[in-house]
């Protein structure tokens, strides 16, 4: 049996909460990449789909679970919130086994012994991804801030593995001398890849640098990462 399969959970696109327990060993004799995507609060949100999209002619070898912050939810496309009764993620993003909200964390744990859902996940995950990082996030990032389920796994992550981050903003928050002093940190922290901003038009009308990177970038080294079989996979395309 195929330990990846036995083990696929499924929440529905609403976002309940599932009282099934997560834990992270049954899946260690998994031979696919276990990809954890977080998402924050930017409009880059809107790239999520196109970003899974491009990702699940890779399931033979990818696991995905994603974790979206209260405010990243709102930016998601409207078939993904408020689907058809019955209708679940993977009618649409198969390569995706569970999404993950910060409610998770308090049904999974109820008492001393209950399985810690952001360490369940940090050991999971062979790397996380946040995609978009948020002005907002980037800032509890560098000072270790824990005030929800993704902050629980960034601030718990084993360093050995990595963490790809896709910065999005204003152009006026990523000018800000804050924001480069947070970036000075990140860069620092061997463990931690930064796909830059782009200039483009912003959300908010002006041009100028802070967009999230073209999502098919994100999506290249990803697969680069996941070895040599998602390399093939994706040149193959």
């Amino acid at each position: 049996m195929d330990p990846c399969a036995a083990r696929t959970y499924i929440l529905p696109l609403a976002f309940r909460t599932v009282s099934t327990p997560f834990f992270a060993r049954p899946f260690t004799a998994c031979t696919k990449k276990h990809l954890l995507i977080g998402c924050t609060g930017s409009i880059a949100t809107l790239r999520l789909p196109e970003i899974l999209a491009a990702l699940t002619p890779y399931t033979a070898y990818l696991s995905i679970h994603l974790i979206l912050t209260p405010s990243s939810i709102h930016f998601l496309p409207n078939k993904l919130i408020h689907p058809s009764p019955g209708a679940a993620i993977p009618t649409y993003f198969p390569i995706v086994s569970r999404a993950w909200t910060n409610d998770d964390e308090w049904v999974q744990w109820t008492k001393s012994g209950d399985p810690v859902l952001h360490i369940e996940l940090r050991n999971w995950a062979d790397m996380l991804v946040i995609a978009p990082l948020s002005a907002d996030f980037l800032a509890r990032m560098v000072s270790g801030c824990v005030d929800g389920l993704l902050g629980g796994v960034v601030r718990s992550w084993d360093v050995e593995k990595k963490i790809v981050v896709a910065p999005a903003m204003n152009t006026f928050m990523w000018n800000h001398p804050i924001t480069g002093d947070h970036m000075d940190v990140l860069n620092k922290w061997k463990w931690v890849h930064v796909l830059g901003p782009v200039e483009t038009r912003l959300a908010c009308g002006g041009v100028g640098t802070g967009a999230l990177r073209e999502w098919w970038e994100v999506v290249e080294y990803v697969v680069k990462e996941v070895g040599e079989e998602g390399r093939r996979g994706f040149i193959g395309r």
